[in-house]
């Protein structure tokens, strides 16, 4: 006797909840392998690294938004644009953000304070705050100040993984020289390991203190890998638009 058809697709859904469990497991024994590797770093590095600024100024720093003022992706650009800014400063600086920018307390006006904070003359300063993604800044600006900016020279600001999307879709928005500059994090130059017998504590333990690749470098590139599966999907969903 045939088994009922509830029965057979109850069967069929046991079979593939199992085998996506075990796919999900392998999947991430495979990622945290990787991880002990150099590969993620040098992934996440040749996103950042698509079109690199050159010697010439240019017309244009063009910041894009992060997450607002204070946060860390949002300081980390303001730092990164006002000292390009400093070696260039007769470029205009565009604020890429959206927001009120009748409003002092806006994200846009928040970001434009503190890059005059760190130097940048308030004169200046121009704003792109209509647009609510990297296609939507792109073809805001594409038109801003009867279409100039498209044919001058265009310096990027924005996180590492996003230089690649960013540049692509400007160039795919009609700019014709943009390159992008990585907001690169860097890190501690001192010593950081220690001999765990000085800092006492449980003796059973085991030592980790020289240990950085464990301590510090494996739990990056996890980071690193989940910033690049989402960056690559981005990239592809941006595809698949016609956007770049």
């Amino acid at each position: 006797m045939k088994k009922p058809l509830i029965s057979r697709l109850l069967i069929i859904s046991q079979k593939v909840l199992k085998w996506g469990f075990i796919s999900a497991g392998l999947i991430f024994v495979l990622l945290c392998v990787i991880a002990f590797t150099t590969i993620p770093y040098h992934i996440y590095h040749r996103l950042a690294t698509y079109s690199l600024p050159g010697k010439l100024p240019p017309t244009a720093i063009v910041m894009l938004s992060g997450a607002g003022i204070p946060s860390e992706s949002g300081l980390i650009r303001a730092y990164y644009t006002a000292a390009l800014y400093s070696k260039h400063p007769g470029a205009w600086v565009i604020i890429a953000a959206p927001g009120d920018t009748s409003m002092a307390e806006s994200d846009p006006k928040k970001i434009a304070r503190e890059l005059i904070l760190r130097g940048v003359d308030e004169n200046r300063i121009l704003f792109e705050a209509q647009g609510k993604n990297t296609r939507g800044q792109a073809m805001n600006l594409a038109v801003k100040q009867g279409g100039a900016f498209k044919s001058s020279y265009l310096i990027l600001v924005s996180s590492p993984e996003h230089m690649t999307r960013a540049i692509k879709t400007f160039n795919r928005a009609g700019f014709s020289w943009v390159s992008g500059l990585p907001a690169f994090e860097n890190s501690l130059s001192g010593d950081l390991s220690f001999d765990d017998k000085e800092l006492k504590g449980n003796r059973f333990a085991p030592p980790i203190g020289e240990n950085l690749q464990f301590r510090y470098q494996f739990w990056n590139h996890l980071k690193y890998e989940i910033i690049i599966i989402r960056e690559y999907f981005a990239l592809l969903v941006y595809k698949i638009k016609g956007w770049i």
